[in-house]
This record gives C-alpha cells, structure tokens and sequence, in this order.
C-alpha cells in the first residue's frame, strides 16, 4: 500500500507540472529569436563593436581636415641692468621690469600626401564593412546556438509528455495487476513485475523534469536571462520542403559570411599596400597662423612698448628619397595580399566540403524523421492489438510491456529525428548564408 501511495504522489506531481505547462506562456520561435538580438550579450557586445568602427570611418578622423591649435604665454622678468649707450654713459637699473604677452592661432593642411589619406580613408570604410559582417557572423552562430537549445527543450517537453502518457499505462496496469492478484487471477510476481515498472517509469520521469529544467535554464541564458523558468515552448517544426542543392549552392558562394569577409580583408590589404606606396611621394603642406604679441620694456630700452598683430603663412615641402624599411613593407604588403587571396580559395573549397555534407546531412535526417513518423504508426498499432489481447488475457505482462516500450522508444525516436532534421536543414541555410532571411 505504501508503494502505491509513493507512485499515486508522484503521478499528481507529473500531471500538476504538465498541466501547469499548458497554462504557461508560449516562447515561440520568432520571439525566441527577437529577444536574443534584443537581448543576447555577445550581439550587444559586437554591436558595439561596429559603433566603435562606424566613429573610425568618419571623415573626422580621415585626416582630410586642417588642424587648427591656439597659443597663449606670458612672461615677467625682474632683472639687475646695467646699459651702456652709444654715447658713453652708462646706467644701472636694479630690479627692471620687462614682461611680454602672445597670443596666436595655427593652421596646419596637407596639401597632398601621396593620396595616403585617400587609401586610408576608404580603408577605415572596409574596416566598419568587416565588422558588420563580423556581427553578422556573431548573430548568425548565436541564432544557430539559440535553436539548438531551444529544440532541445521542445524535445525534453515532448518526450516528458510521451514518458507521462507511458506512466499512466504503467499504472493503469499495476492496478489492474492487484484486481487480478485478489481475484486470483494472477501470481504476486505479475504484480511486482507491475509495481517496477511503474517506479522505473517513475524514475525515467524525474530525471527528464530535471533536464528539462536544466535546459530551460540554459536557454534563458542565451536570451539574456530575460524569461522565468516556467515559461513553454512550440514543439511545432516546418521545414523548408522548396530547398534546392544547386541555387543554395550558388547562394553560398555569394552570400556565405565566411567568403564575404575573406572579400574585406583582400580589399583592405591591399589599401594597406597603396598607402605603403603613398610614403614615396612627396608631401605637400600649408602652414598659416594669425599671432599678437606685446612687450613691455625696462628703462634701459630704446622701444618702452612694442605690439604686433598679423597674418604669416607658408608651404612645406618633404620628399623621403629612400627608406629601405619602405621597400621592404611594400613587398610584404603583396605577399599579404597573396596570402588573403589563397585563404580566400582554401575557404571555398571548405565550404562546398561543409555544404556538401551538410547537404546529406539533411536530406539524411529528415529522410529518418520521415521514416520514424511511419513507425509511430505501426508502433501504436501494434500495441493497441497488444493491449487488447492483454485485457482479455491471450499475452503475459512480459509481451505487453515490450510492446509498450516498443511504442515508447519509437515515440522518442521520432521526436529525436524531427528536431535533428530541423537543425540540420538550419545548418544548411547557415552555409549558404540565408539563415537571418527566414521566417522563423
């Protein structure tokens, strides 16, 4: 009687959580995927990281703008003097004061530079494109990462309510067992056959609330810890039945995040190799300030007071004839240039690799899903006529349990497989890189 008690606590613990679930509220793919760009760290983080490229690319700091400075002293002197004129007498001052004050605004312009801040202002603008991409590359993982746990959650849930469904039978036939055992109609090891399943059943159900726990908990965190742990999910899966290997292939080789940034790096080696080549030219500056300036002279001067006021003006003029460090970064910068080329041709050949299997990859696991839906029903069928032959006592409880368990394994199966197909057809769009055009 204790045992049954434990088993009927443990069945209303099961069933208050699931109806619970049905009552929470839904996160569903869409949301799931609105509140991590919202909300994830790592988006907000790299967000910041294309602000900060965005300020870099601005004409302010392009070094295409004149330098404008202002200056501004004072000076005081207290000086012992003695003055000897022209004429021959001689005077001797003691603590002569003399004090000067000057004020002035400079300008400073590059003419020409060799067209080095043109090369480096276009290549501060493929700097901010990088480090879109590399955002791009950062949402596109992390939504690659929210799916996979957010399918592993939906299959906790569905595989708790397949368990669930399989505890109830469990039950239903350990109470049936204790009919037949006071009836005399079967032994007491028909019963305690029963009663282990049950508390196995039992078993299974508390380790996968636990995971499942575990799961929403690890979901929240990718979604910035936003949601309380009770919150549902959608176990509903469509796929995209219309893919097509050669256009997505075509799709990859144009859009895929890891050839465009191989693109970007190419392009700013080789801005990085032009301004090398810009320091052989000659530099051109302008120069211009407008300056005031007053002195007060000691007694011993001729000029008791002296003040200017003015504009001067110039051009510079500097041509570095020969740096050997120049010539040897020109070289270096083509074999950069080389390299980014190479990386960029291995890169396609990983990705047609990549694309390749995760091409049979899908069209595998979703074959599987296919399959497995059929099994469920010949599975239910099956147990159904066992069932049926179980209550009218035609088949020992051995027969009906593996029947129960063939119909619970092909349960859990088939949600396995359809979560595993969904992933891998999002791997797939990943590699093609139409992953953020979905309509989740």
């Amino acid at each position: 009687m204790k045992k049954t008690s434990i088993n009927t606590y443990i069945y209303i613990a099961f069933a208050f959580s699931i109806s619970t679930l049905k009552a929470q509220e839904v996160l569903t793919q869409k949301k799931a995927v609105v509140i991590a760009l919202e909300s994830n760290y790592g988006i907000k983080m790299v967000n910041n990281n294309v602000a900060v490229a965005k300020n870099n690319s601005d004409i302010l700091n392009s070094g295409y703008l004149p330098t404008l400075t202002g200056n501004a002293g004072a000076n005081t002197n207290l000086n012992d003097t003695e003055a000897v004129f022209s004429n021959g007498d001689v005077t001797n001052l003691e603590g002569a004061k003399s004090s000067s004050y000057n004020a002035s605004l400079n300008l400073n312009y590059t003419l020409f530079d060799g067209l080095g801040r043109e090369y480096n202002y276009k290549k501060l603008q493929e700097e901010y494109k990088l480090s879109e991409l590399q955002a791009r590359e950062t949402i596109e993982n992390t939504i690659l990462q929210l799916f996979s746990l957010y399918y592993n959650v939906a299959l906790l849930k569905e595989n708790t309510s397949t368990l669930t469904q399989s505890f109830e039978i469990s039950k239903e036939r350990t109470k049936r067992s204790d009919y037949q055992f006071e009836y005399g109609q079967n032994t007491k090891l028909e019963v305690l056959n029963a009663q282990v399943d049950v508390n196995n059943d039992s078993i299974q159900l508390m380790q996968i609330d636990q995971q499942l726990s575990n799961a929403k908990r690890n979901l929240n965190v990718i979604l910035g810890n936003t949601l309380r742990t009770n919150y549902d999910v959608n176990t509903q899966v469509d796929f995209s039945l219309q893919l097509k290997k050669e256009s997505l292939f075509t799709q990859a080789k144009d859009r895929n995040i890891a050839l465009l940034k191989a693109d970007k790096n190419i392009a700013i080696k080789k801005l990085e190799a032009k301004i090398i080549k810009s320091d052989f030219l000659p530099t051109l500056g302008l120069t211009g300030s407008y300056g005031w300036s007053k002195n007060n002279n000691n007694a011993a001067s001729f000029l008791t007071t002296s003040t200017n006021t003015g504009l001067s003006g110039g051009l510079s003029l500097s041509w570095n004839l020969f740096d050997g460090k120049n010539y040897s970064a020109a070289k270096n910068t083509k074999l950069a240039v080389e390299n980014e080329k190479l990386s960029k041709q291995n890169i396609l050949i990983e990705i047609e690799r990549d694309f390749n299997n995760a091409w049979e990859d899908y069209q595998n696991k979703y074959k599987i899903y296919q399959v497995q839906e059929l099994n469920i029903k010949t599975a239910q069928n099956n147990f159904d006529r066992t069932q049926e032959k179980f209550k009218l006592g035609q088949i020992n409880s051995i027969d009906f349990r593996q029947a129960q368990l063939n119909l619970l394994n092909v349960q859990l199966n088939k949600s396995q497989a359809k979560y595993e197909a969904k992933l891998a057809e999002l791997q797939l769009l990943f590699l093609s890189g139409d992953l953020l055009n979905q309509q989740f």
